[in-house]
């Protein structure tokens, strides 16, 4: 007993979204077809997969198992429909590829002329993104694939293409002129500028984290939503930030000073993508990435 492909989608759809108004808009049908389309199904199981009121709908228990072994059943067929369309298309077509800042935009020049010279038929058009739009464009389609700060969690993570000590930007100020590195504890003392709430939480959390190794809870300042806004702040008094080295070799200020830390991680570079756009283009842009980079940026 074989299901049909309009059977599967709406079924899965109506799993996730429970409304057969938001179904029937999602998957361009009435919803006179999606309700048909699920009792046809109901009577080839034999039972009911769902549970309708006037007020909601939820899964019978049958429903919820069906669900769970039929969805990574569709994942895997719709992945290798398109690894078949990749190994027949080739690496061909246009590549959107995004950059967060200076480094990130080094990476991504070092990238192309590599991935040009291997995959000569594929396009690479180049987009600046800023700290409040980088992940929210990945996610809405415009971006292939974005060279960015780490961690980034819902995406696929391709490799460190740079690592490099975190320092410390503070306002050129007399009271940080003798300091010739600080630890993380610092962050207690001082407001930390925060990043924008568009960036991904474990971003934000890894450049201001609540608290200090210690657990000495860390005070918050004002929220930039550019780097250069982050340094006008700085610059301003209102806070300090940390950041990769790199910055102090793009960004020089005369009223700003970046000061290591000797004890804290580094700030990692590389590519990320979506799952839903693993395709064969994106994965050989990844591939020239790590070959063209060597953890360093100039």
């Amino acid at each position: 007993m074989l299901l049909e492909r309009v059977e599967v989608q709406t079924f899965l759809a109506l799993a996730e979204e429970l409304h057969f108004g938001r179904v029937a808009e999602r998957l361009g049908l009435t919803t006179g077809r999606v309700s048909q389309t699920i009792k046809k199904l109901e009577r080839r199981v034999g039972a009911p997969l769902f549970e309708r009121t006037t007020r909601q709908v939820r899964l019978t228990p049958l429903g919820r198992r069906f669900a769970d072994e039929l969805a990574p059943l569709v994942r895997d067929m719709d992945d290798a429909l398109r690894r078949a369309v990749d190994a027949a298309r080739g690496v061909t077509g246009v590549l959107r590829a995004g950059f967060l800042g200076a480094a990130a935009g080094q990476l991504l020049l070092r990238t192309i002329p590599v991935f040009a010279a291997r995959h000569p038929d594929c396009e690479v058009h180049i987009h600046e993104t800023q700290v409040h739009d980088a992940i929210g464009r990945l996610g809405a389609g415009e971006l292939d694939v974005l060279i960015t700060a780490l961690p980034v969690s819902g995406v696929i993570t391709g490799p460190v293409l740079l690592s490099e000590t975190r320092v410390l930007a503070v306002p050129a100020t007399p009271s940080w002129a003798s300091r010739t590195s600080v630890s993380i504890e610092i962050l207690a003392d001082q407001p930390v500028i925060q990043m924008s709430a568009n960036m991904p939480e474990e971003l934000r959390i890894d450049r201001s984290p609540a608290q200090t190794p210690s657990g000495r809870p860390v005070h918050k300042g004002p929220t930039a939503t550019t780097f250069p806004e982050a340094l006008a702040l700085i610059a301003s008094g209102k806070g300090v930030f940390p950041v990769g080295e790199h910055a102090a070799h793009f960004y020089p200020r005369p009223d700003i000073t970046y000061i290591p830390f000797h004890d804290a991680a580094p700030v990692r570079w590389g590519p990320v993508w979506l799952d839903s756009n693993n395709v064969a283009r994106v994965r050989a842009f990844v591939r020239a990435a790590e070959d063209a980079c060597d953890g360093t940026v100039t």
